[in-house]
């Protein structure tokens, strides 16, 4: 259900504001609601909410309405009015009396007379003489300011609201004394209900009290497994004057909604419930001094921004807000200039819900930054919400505005702001799709359907102008499913004959129900049937009465019998018969009984199986040929009845009526294929299905389409020659579905641009060798396929070659590594290479003794360095390398001698790094991760000693690799501190390395702290250094002093040096301890040395003598002064639990979660001050729900306090 807005409408859709006049053009004076008593002769007790004029319950919100009880029953008036008609000056009276209420005053107790009744609340009218009112609506307060009523709806009834839907119990107004305490109930039943539904409280219309829980307010929650009732419970604890007014409670659950309004009465102390006069509440009263100074509230609210007005309206007790909101639009605001802003924003704006909205701002200097905000959170630009600029405006348009649009905006430029407020107007709810008449016999289920624009909208079901009644005992059951609402009646009787409508606030719907007795019985129906053409058939029908005769009719028309068509009736069994069907005969067929509306129908379908009719088409082997780029349009026959459902298939792919290119058309007697632009792909099988009732058919077509070949791809030039060369090619791979007849070969000179023909005949062959090169100048070739169809596009030219011999050999040939297995040679580039260039170097071996050259590289390598691996250690190898170019392979440069395969010993080295030539520090907890390179050949062995001894392998982590070692310590320990030793060998040469690691920690506290002496306001301390260092120097120490009466320690100074020291500037009379922390270059120790006796600081020349005195024993229980209180959080924001505690000693404080104890959570932050204790959760998820305890223990008891935390999700618009 939507929240209720800001501004209500009217009955006509009307925003409230807008007052009808009367017949004079003039607006109807204001009404007011007192609440007083009636006197003893008053009839009926009123317990709901009074009605008042110019406010119609909202469809989405049904609330109880009770009628008005009233001291007299006067006549009704012309207009059918029950009011009385007071004077000018009764309605002056009632007007100051509704002034100062809104003013903050309150509503004022009426005098109060003899009788004690209970308290009644009655509803007075303020009239013109011309005009009447006859509706009312609910107000949210005892005194209220009203508005007239559209004459429009004067004559509208008022509705009757449903009963309450999830509410079995709803919580009643009360009243209670200055200071006093009470307790609202509500209970909701969940027998039918899967999960807890949402319960709300509200005071006024907006104020949701969920925010304002404390000292004075509780909400509380409980739940009955037996009788499945949940109870919710509101404690209102010594209450206030201003806690008076009107309150609600609002229950949802999925898309079921129920709310019940309740007031609240605030009595001064000793009043009673006392019967009052109510001619007494409209004379004038002599106002009671008041010793508090004169507060002028608008002047506070004049100057407030527009969230702050429900705040100040609570605080002063103003209950009637949009009395409030109609009386400061009226004050006249003072403008001042602004320098951000030549033109601000309008102090309200209203666009109707789903509408789009534009707030515009004129900028006095344009440059200066601009930031819109909704409710204090900035807007970022999205499809919602758009922003745009000309000129000095800017303007954001709001899109597609809902409810949730309906709230603050304020716009910042620099530090000046302008605010302004949105309201959008609900539409009213309208009918889309009304009902339908429905006419039925008796004992049938009927079902009125409406659909309306909104989901879960208000409705109401009426027949013959009555509302129609939906108790648990009544026949009509109504349901709703989205926007669509049902009229249900299940066994349906004479009496639901009539017009039955439907009532929303935005139209109605009506329809008429007719329900008739004695229907027509039958036994048989008639059967629709397919018969095949030419076959007879038969319809046959049981019905009772069974001598009531009847007519045949075939699509409207009569039927007469013939030599082909009998009719035929005996007792109850009425047939038609035909023989040797035709397809004329298929139609609808109907059968009417005499005397009687209702009729008995059937369809009678003439199929023939479908044929595809190839016959016709004179291709060979049905193939059809067509050359790339035609259009192709092929029309087959068909036939069969009823219209065959025809399907083109090429492969498993549909071929669709709507296609572009290619596409489908079917006609009553032939089928076509049409392609626009034949392309290569369209080649292959077409398949033909055709299906209808009587049967399917199948046929293929085979579509050839014949194009250019495919270039060839391009062509390999494997032999180069001085003026010749030997060019290669394969065939393309598609021939244009024709066989290729030949080649055409070009030419051109890689400069050049213009491509020179070799051959002038077909080539039928896949190679050729041009001629008459020129030497030295580089060139390309490219191929031509020919078929029957065309020449095919050029091929892709070859890799540009030259005609040139090949270069010289390699120089300088020497060998750069050997190993075990591999041999590294380097060479110098040949001294001549040519035009052709150098393409690469081909590098061969030979094993000693043997005459095979292998290739130690499978591909031409660039570079002038190649290493040969994969040779077996101690064999002696010849080494030569080849130039290569286009022109081929140049004369090999071969080693003078064999190469032994045998790695060279190199000499091992440890490179300690600089920072580890120097002590290696770490704190304790540090992961320490070192590597160390060095350098040997082959790979050397590793060794680590820690001050001699081997290394443990569970305490530190080794690893090491050809080139560096790696020593790891994931958590260093103290320990672990000591000199690493790293021996490196390689056979019979060693090198070592030494590595100093020092683990640090927090030092220990000072062994002793001792007062040396006292003088004055002064106090020398000495102290011993610490046993435990810490493993690292002591950098200095922190003293620190604490009165003896609050032991609150504060510190004297920090990084002290020495061991004795002199505090300066103590308090006369008061008595201190002190402590002393230690500190190297981890910090401060973890506890400090305390001095065992106090120094008291006397006043000089004095000398008291203490009387005895035995201490008083302060130790206690823990005992908790302040509980938990209930807290709803919303997701994502801190939010804290807090209580307070007394206890001696001091207690130990733990904190548990669903009876789980809080450990080491970092969403969680627990704090403790001064008997204070506070946990805070850091931005709380749904999961943070539940119930929270505070615990605390020690030596003499232990006390816990509980609370339940909800916490909430925000709801975006999307």
């Amino acid at each position: 259900m939507p929240e209720p807005t800001k501004k209500d409408e009217m009955p006509n859709g009307q925003p409230e504001e807008s007052v009808a006049p009367d017949s004079n053009g003039a607006p109807p004076p204001p009404e007011i609601t007192l609440e007083v008593s009636p006197p003893p002769e008053a009839g009926a007790e009123v317990k709901g909410p009074v009605e008042t004029v110019g406010e119609k319950p909202e469809p989405s919100e049904p609330e109880p309405l009770q009628a008005v009880a009233a001291p007299q029953h006067s006549p009704p008036t012309e207009n059918g009015s029950n009011q009385p008609q007071p004077g000018e000056t009764q309605a002056k009276e009632q007007t100051e009396s509704a002034n100062s209420a809104v003013k903050g005053e309150g509503p004022r107790s009426p005098p109060p007379v003899e009788d004690a009744s209970p308290q009644k609340k009655v509803s007075v009218d303020l009239h013109n003489d011309s005009a009447s009112q006859s509706s009312r609506g609910r107000k949210d307060s005892v005194w209220s300011l009203g508005e007239g009523q559209n004459p429009e709806d004067l004559d509208k009834p008022v509705d009757t609201p449903p009963l309450s839907i999830l509410l079995i119990e709803k919580p009643q107004s009360g009243s209670i004394p200055v200071g006093g305490d009470i307790t609202f109930v509500a209970k909701v039943e969940a027998k039918d209900l899967l999960r807890k539904p949402t319960v709300k409280w509200f005071k006024g219309k907006w104020m949701d009290l969920a925010s304002k829980t404390g000292k004075h307010l509780q909400l509380k929650e409980t739940f009955d497994r037996l009788t499945k009732v949940h109870t919710f419970e509101m404690h209102i604890i010594k209450a206030k004057d201003n806690y008076a007014g009107n309150y609600r409670c609002e229950v949802n659950y999925k898309d079921k909604f129920d709310s019940c309004s309740f007031d609240l009465e605030v009595r001064e102390a000793g009043q009673g419930s006392q019967n009052i006069d109510i001619r007494s509440a409209f004379k004038r009263r002599e106002p009671k001094p008041d010793d508090t100074p004169e507060v002028d509230v608008w002047e506070i609210l004049k100057n407030a921004r527009p969230d702050e007005y429900e705040k100040i309206a609570f605080m002063y007790g103003i209950t009637d807000l949009r009395g409030l909101l109609k009386r400061l639009k009226k004050i006249p605001k003072e403008e001042k200039k602004s320098e951000a802003f030549a033109k601000k924003l309008d102090p309200s704006y209203q666009v109707d819900k789903g509408g789009k909205i534009r707030l515009v701002v004129d900028l006095a200097d344009p440059t200066v930054d601009l930031k819109w905000y909704k409710n204090g959170q900035e807007i970022r630009p999205s499809p919602k919400y758009i922003f745009e600029h000309k000129g000095t405006q800017r303007i954001m348009v709001i899109n597609n505005c809902s409810m949730n649009d309906d709230a603050a905006y304020c716009v910042a430029a620099g530090d000046e702001k302008c605010t302004t407020e949105l309201f959008v107007k609900e539409l009213p709810v309208k009918i889309v799709k009304g009902i339908e008449a429905v006419k039925t016999t008796v004992n049938e289920r009927i079902e009125l359907e409406c659909e309306v624009t909104e989901e879960g909208a208000q409705v109401k079901w009426m027949k013959n102008g009555v509302e129609v009644p939906t108790g648990v005992r009544s026949r009509y059951r109504v349901k709703c499913e989205g926007t669509k609402h049902f009229l249900v009646i299940d066994d349906a009787s004479r009496e639901d004959t009539g017009t039955y409508s439907i009532m929303a606030s935005g139209g109605t719907s009506e329809a008429r129900v007719q329900v008739d007795l004695k229907p027509l019985k039958i036994f048989q129906d008639l059967q629709n049937m397919t018969v095949k053409l030419g076959q007879p058939f038969k319809l046959h029908c049981e019905i009772f009465p069974g001598n009531v005769p009847g007519r045949w009719y075939r699509n409207g028309q009569l039927i007469q019998p013939n030599d082909r068509i009998n009719i035929i009736h005996r007792n109850k069994v009425h047939r038609l018969e035909i023989e040797s069907s035709s397809l004329h005969d298929a139609g609808d067929y109907t059968f009417v009984p005499e005397g009687y509306s209702q009729s008995l129908a059937a369809k009678v379908h003439i199929i023939d199986p479908p044929q595809v009719h190839l016959d016709s088409l004179n291709f060979p082997d049905n193939t059809v040929t067509i050359v790339a780029g035609n259009k192709l349009r092929l029309e087959i026959p068909i036939s069969g009845e009823p219209a065959p459902r025809v399907v083109w298939m090429k492969g498993e792919r549909v071929i669709l009526e709507t296609g572009h290119r290619v596409r489908a058309e079917t006609y009553p007697d032939h089928t076509s294929l049409t392609i626009e632009v034949t392309e290569r792909e369209d080649t292959g099988n077409y398949k033909i299905v055709l299906q209808n009732e009587a049967g399917e058919a199948t046929a293929s077509v085979k579509i050839k389409v014949v194009d250019i070949p495919d270039p060839p791809e391009a062509p390999l030039v494997p032999v180069i020659g001085g003026d010749w060369c030997s060019m290669t090619w394969e065939p393309p791979k598609y021939d244009g579905s024709s066989p290729i007849l030949g080649y055409f070969i070009e030419r051109k000179k890689k400069q050049s641009s213009r491509w020179m023909r070799l051959n002038f005949d077909l080539i039928k062959e896949t190679s050729f060798e041009p001629k008459k090169m020129i030497e030295g100048v580089p060139y390309e070739v490219r191929i031509f396929a020919v078929n029957a169809i065309g020449v095919s596009k050029p091929s892709e030219p070859s890799k540009a070659f030259t005609p040139l011999a090949v270069t010289s050999e390699p120089t300088m040939l020497a060998v750069d590594d050997v190993t075990d297995t591999t041999v590294t040679v380097k060479w110098r580039p040949p001294e001549t290479i040519g035009a052709a260039g150098l393409d690469g170097y081909l590098v061969e071996y030979c094993i000693e003794g043997t005459d095979e050259w292998i290739s130690s590289n499978k591909e031409l390598t660039e570079k002038t360095k190649h290493t040969i691996t994969g040779l077996t250690p101690g064999s002696k190898i010849l080494i030569r390398v080849k130039a290569v170019n286009a022109a081929g392979e140049s004369t090999p440069r071969t080693l003078q001698h064999s190469v032994m395969v045998k790695e060279v010993i190199e000499p091992p080295k440890i490179r300690v790094p600089r920072h580890l030539k120097q002590t290696y520090t770490r704190r304790v907890g540090e992961a320490v991760n070192l590597v160390v390179p060095f350098m040997g050949k082959p790979r050397p062995k590793v060794n680590w000693l820690k001050d001699g001894n081997p290394i443990e392998p569970t305490h530190v982590s080794i690893r090491n690799t050809d080139c560096d070692s790696i020593i790891f310590i994931r958590k260093a320990e103290r320990s672990h501190s000591g000199k690493y030793e790293m021996t490196v060998q390689v056979e019979n040469h060693v090198d070592t390395a030494i590595i100093d690691i020092q683990i640090v920690d927090l030092p220990g506290p000072p062994l002793s702290v001792t007062i040396e002496d006292v003088w004055g306001g002064n106090v020398a301390l000495v102290w011993t250094p610490p046993k435990d260092s810490g493993n690292a120097p002591i950098t200095g120490y922190t003293i620190q002093k604490a009165d003896k009466k609050t032991m609150e320690w504060f510190t004297c100074i920090e990084h002290y040096h020495r061991n004795t020291i002199t505090i300066t500037e103590l308090v006369v009379g008061n008595e201190y301890f002190f402590r002393i922390f230690s500190e190297n270059m981890c910090g401060l120790s973890e506890t400090a040395t305390q001095t065992k006796k106090s120094a008291l600081i006397v006043k000089d020349g004095m000398q008291l003598k203490m009387p005895e005195y035995n201490d008083h024993d302060f130790k206690e229980a823990p005992k908790f002064t302040q509980p938990l209180i209930n807290t709803f959080a919303v997701a994502g924001y801190n939010t804290t639990l807090n209580c307070s505690i007394r206890a001696n000693p001091r207690p130990r404080v733990m904190w548990m979660k669903n009876k789980i104890i809080i450990v080491d959570d970092p969403r969680y932050r627990m704090f403790s001050n001064q008997g204070v204790c506070t946990l805070e959760i850091r931005k709380p998820s749904p999961y943070d729900g539940g119930v929270y305890t505070c615990k605390a223990i020690n030596d003499l008891g232990e006390a816990q306090v509980e609370c339940k935390l909800e916490v909430k999700v925000q709801t975006q618009e999307l």
